[in-house]
């Protein structure tokens, strides 16, 4: 296994002085080692990977230095519009060294929302004409391959990839820890609303640890709610919740959000707005930090969720830290015109036997289907 610090290096000794990125459950040590160690200028967290390739070009356009962006394979797909229409070598030209965790890679064990992705990811690479290379666990293999990378990225002067399989960093724990002392964690939260909806609403959760909690609720209670468990597509719950609402407007749908998810594709909370949404309810569980890869911070705590879900025109947008609050604002909430926002702010965290789902993608959908007589 490779060290963090190794790998970081030799990025600066390669002339890389900035890093950004969305957090990977694959590269969680290397992304917190560029935390605990990089200046705060030289390291930006992104909203989505997208923003991270034009954040890495304006970086280059203002320094003539390529940036590092890091981020998990299924983010290719927010990243092919600036990389193909902006960074190309036939448009702008700029060059980039992607640090992409190989999710999905074939012949190893993955979840499903990762397997097609893994499973083309090369061939996606190479019909966008991107070389990539492949990290090695090896100390000194992975000195050559990185060194060759550069080179390419250097004579193209366009973006390369670096594709980093699981298990080639060694463990490395991030010590820039915020403390927080709220009241709930995210599953505290979750568990509370669910304890109060009505068996005619329908429940959309966000992908990551979030789905896996209220799967976990469902079964401990051995009741089938309307869930739809979003295993996959980070940033899009909210408008898979409220396509929903609006073919199916005699339900209310709850759509449970991370802070994560929200801030990558936030343009949406204008669009739910816009579109009415009378029955829904968008409910955002802030710990402040990217929980289900690594634990890395995102802007939650410092923006004011509440206020852009207004500014967006929401009809109704508060925000809770207790059970005791969260119970009397979701009853208070759930009996009102929306589309309102409920954002609950918990401490990061999750228990360490927390379990995956059983059911199937294709399961899952047809369940709720036919909860809903479709």
């Amino acid at each position: 296994m490779l060290e963090s610090a190794l790998i970081y290096d030799l990025l600066r000794q390669n002339g890389f002085d900035f890093f950004t990125g969305v957090p990977d459950s694959l590269l969680k040590d290397f992304c917190a080692y560029v935390s605990d160690n990089a200046p705060d200028d030289d390291h930006v967290i992104a909203a989505n990977e997208g923003n991270a390739v034009a954040l890495a070009m304006g970086h280059y356009l203002g320094s003539a230095k390529p940036a590092v962006v890091y981020m998990q394979n299924s983010g290719i797909g927010n990243a092919v519009n600036p990389l193909l229409s902006l960074a190309d070598r036939e448009v702008y030209s700029v060059p980039m060294l992607m640090v992409i965790g190989w999710r999905g890679e074939p012949g190893v064990k993955d979840e499903p929302q990762h397997v097609k992705q893994g499973r083309r990811m090369t061939e996606l690479l190479d019909a966008m004409e991107v070389p990539w290379f492949v990290l090695p666990a090896e100390a000194e293999d992975a000195t050559t391959v990185l060194a060759e990378a550069c080179r390419t990225m250097k004579e193209a002067a366009a973006p390369v990839a670096l594709l980093v399989r699981k298990n080639t960093f060694a463990r490395y724990e991030l010590r820039k820890k915020s403390a927080t002392n709220y009241p709930m964690n995210r599953e505290a939260a979750i568990q509370c609303v669910l304890e109060r909806l009505g068996d005619e609403d329908v429940v959309v959760s966000t992908t990551g640890k979030a789905s896996r909690e209220v799967y976990e609720y469902r079964q401990a209670k051995g009741t089938a709610g309307n869930d739809f468990l979003t295993v996959g597509g980070m940033g899009h719950t909210a408008s898979i919740a409220m396509g929903l609402a609006r073919a199916q407007p005699a339900r209310r749908v709850v759509c449970l959000d991370g802070d994560g998810s929200l801030i990558m594709h936030m343009g949406a909370m204008g669009i739910i707005s816009r579109q009415g949404s009378d029955n829904l309810l968008h409910i955002v569980i802030n710990n402040g930090a990217h929980d289900s890869v690594g634990g890395q911070p995102t802007v939650g705590y410092e923006i004011d969720v509440p206020a852009i879900a207004r500014a967006c025109g929401y009809r109704e947008a508060v925000s809770v830290t207790d059970e005791e609050e969260l119970a009397r604002e979701l009853q208070r909430l759930l009996g009102l015109r929306g589309p309102a926002l409920l954002q609950v702010v918990v401490n990061k965290g999750a228990r360490p036997e927390l379990g995956r789902p059983k059911s199937t993608p294709i399961e899952n959908r047809d369940a709720l289907m036919q909860s809903l007589g479709l």
